[in-house]
């Protein structure tokens, strides 16, 4: 039996990552209706966790709605939460803004020999700095600030870049250099090809 795959999106904010992770768990349902999928996206978990009623919960929201960038044990915590509940062994895995951080990455880079599961296919999507910032100021979220912008593109600097730097040189993973500043079709179109969708 072929081993579950996994899919990790990374890159600037803005990129489409999360449009991207959502096209492709659409192609692999059609492909297998039966499929179960567990989609990770750190930034929908700490944002569920931020509503909670604690004094940890209370810092994480302050720290999303300034635009700050959580420490390492907070994604690493939230995964491994994530995991231990309600990962079978069943399910292919997408990650869709995680890791962030090099020790993030690393942490995760753990998980799948683990679980024993294939390398897994990490997706960059490769966007430059004022196309991020068009696209964050375009989709209007409560926490897209100006001020939270700006913080959100200099971690890209100075934390994921050194992620992707990771992945690019690492054995134990597939790594894709995406051009995302095509359209969403041509982005999406590339990364089912290179992965052996179609």
């Amino acid at each position: 039996m072929s081993k579950l795959q996994s899919y990790i999106f990374i890159g600037r904010s803005g990129c489409g990552k999360g449009t991207q992770s959502e096209l492709l768990t659409k192609v692999l349902r059609e492909k297998d209706p039966s499929i179960q999928i567990l989609h990770i996206e750190s930034g929908n978990e700490l944002r569920k966790f931020a509503k909670e009623p604690n004094y940890t919960a209370a810092i994480t929201k302050k720290t999303l709605e300034s635009g700050g960038l959580m420490p390492e044990f907070m994604p690493v915590y939230l995964w491994g939460k994530l995991f231990t509940e309600r990962f079978t062994g069943k399910e292919t895995l997408i990650f869709d803004g995680t890791p962030r951080k090099l020790m993030e990455a690393k942490i995760l880079d753990s998980l799948f020999p683990f679980y024993d599961l294939d390398k897994p296919w990490i997706i960059y999507l490769d966007v430059d700095h004022e196309e991020s910032t068009k696209r964050l100021k375009s989709r209007g979220r409560n926490d897209d600030s100006d001020e939270a912008i700006k913080k959100r593109l200099a971690w890209y600097e100075s934390d994921v870049k050194p992620s992707v730097e990771f992945y690019r040189t690492n054995p134990g993973v597939q790594f894709l250099d995406i051009d995302g500043e095509r359209t969403i079709e041509e982005v999406h179109q590339d990364i089912v090809k290179r992965v052996g969708l179609v």
